[in-house]
């Protein structure tokens, strides 16, 4: 039987909907020949039409006329909009408009279960026999002890030949003729799911987050919209989306733009087993459950992050999607201790490229490797965090040809400590420098010199391997002359952010403990000390107490996971395996990791952040079988 529906579709950009819950948008297209709704247009969608809350003596509600050829009813979908956390959404099918006991189907929502407030697809099931072409009218209710107003969605003007709604306002004698059409499917299917070209519902809460995950197919990348997500999963092992319809949403071979598919589609099934095999030729760190989980979707995030010319994105958004020295130098690690050594040595093959001739690195590139995106300042921590990569990926790497490959890397390491250790002063300190901060201070900063002194003991011991001794013997007396700076300028301040001990505490104390640095004596009541300081009532950690920088209650999953991997690495393994869980408990609606996450424990600016994956699976490596080193002191 062929299958019509009686529909009035959203076509306005989501976006513009979640600014209010009225939902001010507009949109115009097409009417399909019937005067029905087209599924790709339709004749606009200016305002949410009816206020459906009601109460007591001030009861409001709303229907619409509506026939359809099917004989059976499965479910309806309305396009809701609600500033109400609490109450239920009543909808019935009724034969008489005005008659409740017509109904031959009612459900009812929970408004909390949704989310609360938000905008989008609310799917309602319901089950009764239909008589195809009958008249029948789909009625909804909202009844909350909230003060906000809960709407259903339509349009002010009636297409030709369309059937009007109505709304039932109590105070006002009653139902009142609309000209109107309000937004719903009868029997939604396909397409016409919520999910594919319209939202399901949307809770406000995942607006602060601009993304939720990833497509990809080795070469181009789409970010999820966090709109969306709601309802949908990947299929394990890969970034193959579920649609709350059924359907798969992917991005093919070749293409740049996803497609929705049929769930068990050849090409995404292909994808799959590409995606799984990748995975089963490395390391997934972590026991079953979120830890597992969060380390198979950290690795395959990371992955589509990683662009072919070795390029890593630190997150797939405007501003976002530049490659970081820094973060990539943490990815090349990770990956390398996953026993996924092609993407690591990709990765510290685009830092080498991207070398300054001076031996320093831009803040970050662009993604094609052409040079910075703007005029940034140049950050010296790079000139650390490369060398280490280097030497935790030459740790793992195969050793038929590790030492060829070093080569081709050396020029970029001789350079980068040779200005390392030409920058240091007289008491052994490098000059102030931005650091992961990305913020000038006056003096050294703990967020340069922790990374330079791992950085220069990395060197130092690579060139040893090489036979380059002299380089060797360099590396280790300026490593030696940071480290007592350090020791003497730093340490007796609990490793503060800066060597004048004038802007607070820095999570970046962290990076005096391995893998990066063998741990001083008195790091131990240090990170202690650091870790209170920043902690926030959300659990995680803001990046430092500088008072002269305001973080609020928004707090920083990476920042959080230096002390996990310092903690899992340093003996204290109960609480970096704390810090861990609760850093994978911040997990998004599809598994993904966030950057930050806002007072009330919400994801929020990008997700997923490539620099957490990466933190999240070095620690759990740490704390595995085969635990993390750090580059190593000379022996005294």
């Amino acid at each position: 039987m062929m299958r019509t529906r009686s529909v009035l579709l959203a076509t306005a950009l989501l976006a513009t909907l979640l600014q209010t819950a009225d939902g001010a948008a507009a949109a115009s297209g097409p009417l399909a020949p019937d005067g029905r709704s087209a599924f790709d247009g339709q004749a606009g969608h200016e305002v949410a039409l009816y206020g459906i809350k009601g109460s007591g003596s001030t009861g409001r509600a709303g229907a619409q006329e509506f026939s359809t050829d099917d004989d059976r009813l499965s479910r309806v979908s309305l396009f809701i909009g609600s500033t109400a956390s609490t109450g239920r959404l009543g909808v019935q099918v009724r034969t008489a408009r005005d008659d409740a006991g017509s109904a031959i189907a009612s459900a009812t929502v929970d408004l909390a279960a949704l989310g609360g407030p938000g905008t989008g697809w609310v799917e309602v099931p319901l089950t009764a026999a239909l008589r195809p072409g009958a008249r029948y009218y789909l009625f909804a209710q909202a009844t909350t002890a909230e003060a906000g107003a809960v709407t259903w969605h339509g349009t002010r003007t009636a297409a030709a030949g369309s059937p009007a709604a109505a709304q039932y306002d109590q105070a006002r004698g009653g139902w009142q003729p609309g000209s109107g059409r309000l937004a719903f499917y009868v029997n939604p299917a396909g397409s016409e799911r919520c999910g594919e070209t319209e939202a399901c519902y949307v809770p406000a809460s995942m607006k602060p987050a601009r993304t939720a995950g990833l497509l990809s197919n080795g070469r181009a990348v789409e970010a999820v919209d966090p709109a969306f997500a709601v309802g949908a999963r990947y299929v394990e092992g890969s970034n193959v989306l579920v649609l709350p319809s059924g359907r798969w949403r992917y991005l093919p071979e070749g293409a740049e733009k996803s497609r929705v598919v049929e769930a068990g589609d050849a090409g995404a099934l292909a994808q799959i087993a590409e995606s799984r095999r990748w995975l089963d030729r490395g390391l997934v760190p972590g026991a079953a459950g979120a830890r597992r989980e969060g380390a198979e979707r950290a690795l395959l995030s990371m992955r589509a992050l990683l662009r072919p010319n070795g390029a890593l994105a630190a997150a797939w958004y405007p501003f976002w999607d530049f490659s970081w020295p820094r973060d990539s130098a943490f990815a090349a690690a990770a990956f390398a201790h996953t026993g996924h050594d092609e993407e690591a040595y990709r990765i510290l093959l685009y830092n080498a490229r991207t070398q300054r001739p001076d031996g320093t690195w831009e803040a970050r590139t662009k993604l094609d490797g052409s040079g910075p995106p703007d005029d940034r300042r140049w950050q010296l921590d790079a000139n650390g965090w490369v060398p280490w990569a280097t030497w935790q990926w030459y740790r793992t790497a195969p050793a038929a040809d590790r030492a060829e490959r070093l080569r081709v890397l050396y020029p970029a390491i001789l350079k980068a400590a040779d200005y390392a250790a030409a920058s240091l002063d007289g008491e052994g300190l490098p000059p102030a420098s931005p650091d992961y901060w990305e913020l000038p201070t006056d003096t050294a900063n703990i967020g340069t010199a922790a990374p330079l002194l791992s950085g220069l003991r990395a060197a130092a011991d690579l060139a040893a391997g090489l036979g380059r001794q002299q380089e060797a013997a360099r590396w280790t007396e300026a490593a030696g002359r940071l480290e007592r700076g350090i020791a003497k300028r730093f340490a007796p301040l609990g490793y503060q952010r800066t060597a004048d001990g004038l802007h607070g505490h820095d999570s970046a104390a962290a990076f005096m403990a391995p893998p990066f640095n063998e741990a001083p004596a008195g790091l131990p009541g240090a990170l202690d000390t650091t870790y209170r300081e920043l902690l926030r009532p959300n659990g995680g950690l803001v990046p430092g107490s500088d008072p002269d920088t305001r973080w609020g209650n928004i707090t920083w999953t990476a920042s959080t996971s230096f002390f996990a991997l310092a903690w899992s690495s340093t003996g204290e393994r109960a609480k970096g395996s704390a810090v861990l869980d609760w850093v994978l408990a911040q997990r998004n609606v599809l598994g993904e990791l966030p950057e930050t996450v806002d007072a009330q424990g919400l994801p929020k600016a990008v997700v997923p952040l490539g620099w957490t994956d990466a933190l999240v699976l070095l620690t759990l490596v740490q704390l595995g079988d085969a635990p993390l080193a750090a580059p190593p002191a000379p022996r005294t």
